[in-house]
């Protein structure tokens, strides 16, 4: 491969503690090496200019069935977003539901080489891997969804901590999945029965158990079997007034827990999307913010990591395994409505929304996202998102990032809100006047999500040895900038090596790079009662065969590769 040597910029690096010193970055056989260690280099001239590691996403729905069904039932997505045919790229198009084309291309405009599909339904893991098979550039990886199994349900119902994690290796394996997640933990399957669990000893029908021993069941298998991610959760409870005592509630199961594993993760819970659980007063009417409240416990339990899923004022498309809530949605804003359910696994819906700066509710979830992020205490446990698309499409990074830097900015999107005077009073962004700095910013963005995932080995840092993904932005962090400069600056990435590759060159994409799938290798003593139950439950319940349910690397897998995990008892 050609060695890169990327000289005199502005670094941003919180694994080397570098705040903006000026250092040379060098790339030599797909990684971070030295700078005596290359040779003849061609050279970058990144004078003036913001270095970082290249973006990596914790949180997104990018690939699998609800992704297509939201494209499918959303043709008026692609009506005015379709982008022309350019040299070196392929036709792309949408907005809130990107082609797996425009995902690829626009998370590396933006410096990002590494993104997650938050909630792949276990039935259809092919079809995710062929659409993260068809998005350029990114290595990608899946979070199979355990929160409504019935496997799951039975197992923790019955306190079977060895079964629960023979099966949920089993299924990391059987899927290529790369960690657990969990979606309104037995709500979904209660939506089957015409019910939800909004509270977290609800009980869920037939099963007899109820969401907090589903989560706290979740953790202990998650540990047991050592696995580079923590337990990644979206709580019960989402999107409804006073829902953050459920999330309090929630975030309590990690309490007194320590993580177990070899991949340098030290959290045992990661609660996404917090802004959407968040919210306080009992209707509408009084809606408020409690964004202080959450943050105040994450702040002060070091073993919990959260995303924020910042609302950026958009039209979009929300799409979730939290079937229940999104009928709920359809029936707040009268728009079509999909509706899904994944035989014995989960269920999804998809909702068009609009997040009106006229409405007063938008102003204060904006507001809230916007507090979670500046109130954080350790921007390594606190990550910048948009649960992609379901708050925004994740194409508004940069303006979240103009909102985050700039208190000015802050202050104009205010004074905008048709109802600014009630946004203010039912929130505390008016009173907030930190402006996060690029340090903070690639601790958001990079060094903490790659943390979190257990892939600080591969990513998230410049340090010698881990991949060569490096981004250069058109951004002098010594001069003043405008709010639009900031959002501008961070639009379209200057230069973005992928594992040594150049991928953009002076904002031009010039290569689809050289992807890969992450996934979950986990060697467990064979467990014979759970294999008897899984082959039962397939003859008598699933419409495929055993045979058809698994993933084949030699047909699905891009450049495999596989986090080995040996939890062998």
């Amino acid at each position: 491969m050609t060695e890169y040597l990327i000289k005199n910029g502005f670094v941003f690096d919180p694994v080397l503690k570098l705040k903006g010193e000026k250092a040379d970055v060098a790339i030599r056989d797909g990684k971070i090496v030295e700078t005596t260690e290359v040779k003849k280099p061609k050279v970058i001239d990144a004078s003036g200019m913001t270095v970082m590691a290249g973006g990596v996403e914790i949180h997104a729905h990018i690939a699998g069935p609800k992704v297509n069904s939201g494209r499918i039932f959303r043709p008026e997505d692609k009506l005015f977003n379709t982008v022309p045919v350019k040299k070196n790229m392929r036709a792309q198009g949408g907005f809130s539901i990107p082609t797996t084309y425009k995902t690829g291309y626009a998370y590396a405009q933006l410096g990002y080489t590494t993104a997650m599909e938050a909630a792949m339904p276990p039935l259809f893991a092919r079809h995710v891997h062929e659409e993260m098979r068809d998005t350029p550039i990114l290595d990608e990886g899946a979070y199979p969804v355990f929160g409504n199994n019935w496997f799951v349900l039975e197992y923790i119902k019955n306190r079977e901590v060895e079964n629960t994690a023979a099966y949920i290796a089993w299924l990391l394996r059987a899927t290529k999945g790369y960690a657990v997640k969990s979606v309104n933990p037995g709500g979904t399957e209660a939506w089957g029965w015409g019910l939800n669990c909004l509270q977290v000893n609800d009980p869920v029908p037939y099963f007899d158990v109820t969401p907090d021993e589903i989560t706290r069941g979740l953790i202990e298998a998650n540990e047991y079997l050592g696995l580079p991610h923590s337990l990644h959760i979206h709580g019960n409870n989402l999107g409804n007034p006073g829902n953050y005592t459920t999330t309090l509630d929630t975030l309590k199961a990690a309490s007194g827990q320590k993580a177990k594993n070899k991949f340098g993760r030290e959290t045992i819970l990661h609660h996404t999307h917090v802004q959407f659980h968040s919210y306080g007063g009992d209707k509408w009417a009084n809606f408020e913010s409690k964004a202080r409240e959450i943050i105040d416990y994450i702040n002060k339990h070091k073993n919990i990591t959260a995303d924020v899923g910042f609302v950026t004022l958009d039209e979009t498309t929300t799409m979730t395994a939290d079937g229940p809530f999104e009928y709920h949605l359809s029936q707040l804003n009268h728009l079509k409505w999909v509706n899904a359910d994944v035989e014995l696994e989960t269920a999804a819906g998809v909702v068009p929304y609009v997040y009106s700066p006229d409405i007063f509710v938008c102003g204060v979830q904006w507001a809230i996202g916007l507090e979670i992020a500046l109130l954080a205490k350790d921007p390594m446990r606190v990550f910048i998102s948009t649960d992609h698309p379901n708050a925004g499409p994740f194409t508004r990074y940069p303006r979240i990032l103009k909102w985050l830097m700039s208190a000015k900015a802050r202050e104009e999107q205010i004074k905008a809100f048709k109802q600014s005077d009630k946004v203010v009073n039912s929130s505390e962004i008016a009173g907030i006047d930190r402006e996060l700095d690029l340090y903070e910013v690639a601790a958001m963005t990079r060094a903490g999500p790659a943390k979190c995932l257990g892939l600080s080995h591969l990513y998230g840092s410049l340090k010698p040895g881990v991949d060569g993904d490096v981004a250069v932005y058109d951004f002098n962090p010594e001069k003043e900038h405008t709010p639009d400069q900031i959002e501008k600056a961070f639009s379209s990435v200057k230069y973005l090596f992928k594992r040594g590759e150049k991928i953009i060159d002076n904002h031009e994409i010039v290569s689809h790079g050289n992807k890969r799938t992450l996934w979950v290798d986990v060697k467990v003593n064979e467990n014979l009662q759970v294999m008897r139950d899984i082959q039962e439950k397939f003859m008598k319940y699933y419409t495929v065969t055993l045979g058809n349910y698994e993933v084949h690397g030699r047909h699905f897998i891009p450049n495999p590769f596989a986090l080995e995990v040996d939890a062998t008892r």
